[in-house]
């Protein structure tokens, strides 16, 4: 019997992203430098944030009759597209890479990061689920 392994869903998930995706969404991170002094230990300065762009990736509205002015995003990413900001980051895997996310930004828009669901198969991870609100 044969059957279809981790690697290849990765591919096909990969694959479909590109065919299908196209878009890009960039995901916010605290700035890891702090500068030293009284100032900085109090909090008073704003260390910034860094973004770091993830594509390609299918994102999709998410509209219910009680979403009210909120704006919900579904983000489809595939571990391929995830695999570079992994890798700068120095983070184990695309979970831990939404975990410490404060959250991203589409076209411009703030999205905080509601939940997220990753797809495994074979013990690999291929696709990653995103609900994200504004």
């Amino acid at each position: 019997m044969t059957g279809i392994s981790g690697t290849a869903a990765a591919r096909a998930a990969d694959a479909m992203l590109q065919t299908l995706g196209g878009a890009q969404i960039a995901l916010v991170f605290a700035a890891a430098g702090h500068p030293g002094g009284a100032n900085a230990q109090l909090g008073l300065i704003d260390p910034g944030v860094v973004l770091v762009a993830i594509s390609p990736v299918i994102v999709s509205e998410i509209t219910t009759e009680i979403s009210g002015p909120r704006r919900r995003l579904e983000v489809l990413a595939s571990h391929a597209a995830l695999a570079e900001s992994i890798s700068q980051r120095n983070v184990a895997s695309g979970d831990v890479l939404f975990e410490t996310a404060l959250g991203l930004v589409y076209f411009g828009e703030m999205f905080h990061i509601e939940g997220f669901v990753v797809e495994r198969l074979g013990g690999v991870s291929y696709l990653y689920r995103v609900v994200a609100v504004s």
